[in-house]
């Protein structure tokens, strides 16, 4: 039989105190969104959570009303000339009525300056869409807010009051996350991100790159948190 090594209960104390003392108290991560839209894509993103478990998330947030290059060249200037030092920069911008060398140039310069790309072609509306259905044909850009509507209200009921899109809603990620699945969305919308063969980006359609973000936002991203534990533990 093996013998069964007994820790003095002093010295089990002693463990317990340096284990604690060398788990993070709390992590922080720094995030750089600059949006096409003004408002849309910036309400939405400033409604998640500021901290998830023992992780502050920090996230300056700017819309700009600006051209898909332009939202990539905007990202880079901020991050190179800012104090701050971003753990993740993104650029949010859709395909619209853009030309297609136009928005495929973006996202291969986005690439090459390490800035991440939470693009959708057509628009951004379409990650509120996948919260109910998995979309997987091409809609137009003026298809969406009816869509959305019907959605929502089917969810909502006949007893309830009818729910009307508008671009600019506060309130819309709260009526995503009751009425709607965001697993659902991002498991259609990697789905859909599989499908991308080259760099011919502006052909796929429908397709969203939002679910990338959501994933860190949301603290799901094993990678990030893996980076900004071991800058915590390299800075002690």
């Amino acid at each position: 039989m093996a013998r069964t090594i007994k820790i003095d209960n002093a010295l089990q104390k002693r463990f317990t105190k340096l284990a604690k003392k060398n788990e993070p108290r709390e992590l922080k991560i720094y995030f750089l969104i600059v949006c096409e839209g003004e408002k849309t894509e910036p309400n939405y993103f400033k409604s998640f959570p500021k901290k998830i478990d023992k992780i502050f998330y920090e996230a300056e947030i700017q819309g700009g009303g600006i051209s898909t290059l332009k939202v990539v060249e905007k990202a880079i200037k901020l991050r190179d000339n800012s104090k701050q030092k971003f753990d993740r920069v993104w650029a949010v911008f859709d395909k619209d009525s853009f030309k297609a060398n136009s928005f495929n140039s973006a996202i291969l310069k986005a690439r090459a300056n390490n800035i991440s790309c939470a693009w959708s072609n057509e628009a951004f509306e379409l990650w509120y869409l996948l919260h109910f259905h998995n979309r997987i044909t091409a809609m137009k850009r003026d298809e969406y807010q009816k869509a959305i509507e019907e959605a929502v209200n089917t969810k909502l009921g006949k007893k309830k009051k009818a729910f009307n899109y508008k671009k600019n809603d506060k309130e819309i990620y709260n009526i995503l996350n009751k009425v709607g699945n965001q697993k659902n969305a991002i498991s259609w919308a990697e789905g859909l991100s599989n499908k991308i063969d080259g760099e011919n980006f502006a052909s796929y359609n429908p397709q969203t790159m939002v679910f990338k973000l959501v994933n860190e936002l949301n603290g799901d991203s094993k990678e990030l948190k893996a980076e900004i534990l071991k800058k915590h533990n390299e800075g002690q």
